[in-house]
């Protein structure tokens, strides 16, 4: 979430909020409308007043929800470029732009993605604890109620992943392996870090794996 380079010595600390949205939200009105809907937004930028968004649909009645949003006075104009029984992906146009405007009050630039669930929005950021205050401070001016859902440093995680597994996962992330659609296969990514296709295959998942356990299992409690 942070661009400025930093010294290998300072502590990170990873975050995850929640924030209310406003009701008349096109996104805080449809997930609150399909609370069995995540509104996942994979990229997006604000231009001319309004905000040009890819954005994933995920659980529940993607053809309800689909219909909608594009039958909302907020959305503009609505492409699906994917869709499965319980999953659709789109690129949409809308005049709601209040994620944008807290952001650049706040000097941050936001952290994709950003999961939206029954009129709440989720994030994460990786920073100093520095930085970690200043957003909290933010957050605190807002007129909105908002959670800190979970917090650790790196002195938590440092031990939790092999080298190995660390260069595989930075890698895949860098490549877009993890987006969608992916950024690059898993052959190409092998490359990328001159191994098999194989072997990046076992390090990635075994990495993954231990990621999800220790997520699952509660990081800093």
């Amino acid at each position: 979430m942070f661009s400025q380079s930093l010294p290998a010595t300072t502590p990170m600390i990873s975050a995850r909020f929640r924030i209310k949205l406003p009701e008349d939200l096109w996104v805080a009105e449809l997930s609150t409308a399909y609370p069995e809907t995540t509104f996942r937004l994979l990229s997006g930028y604000k231009i001319d007043g309004r905000a040009l968004e890819l954005g994933e649909i995920r659980g529940g009645d993607p053809e309800a929800v689909i219909a909608s949003m594009r039958d909302h006075r907020a959305i503009h104009s609505y492409e699906l470029l994917e869709s499965g029984r319980e999953r659709a992906l789109g690129k949409y146009e809308t005049s709601d732009t209040g994620l944008y405007e807290f952001v650049e009050r706040s000097g941050f630039t936001i952290e994709f993605p950003v999961d939206v669930e029954v009129g709440w929005y989720a994030f994460d950021l990786t920073g100093t604890r520095e930085e970690l205050d200043r957003l909290e401070a933010a957050l605190e001016a807002l007129p909105r109620p908002y959670e800190l859902d979970a917090l650790v440093t790196t002195a938590e995680t440092e031990s939790l992943l092999t080298d190995r597994q660390r260069e595989l996962l930075e890698a895949a992330v860098r490549e877009g392996y993890f987006e969608v659609p992916r950024g690059c296969t898993l052959a190409e990514l092998a490359d990328s870090v001159g191994v098999d296709k194989s072997s990046a295959s076992t390090v990635l998942r075994r990495g993954e794996a231990r990621l999800v356990k220790w997520f699952l299992a509660g990081p800093g409690r």
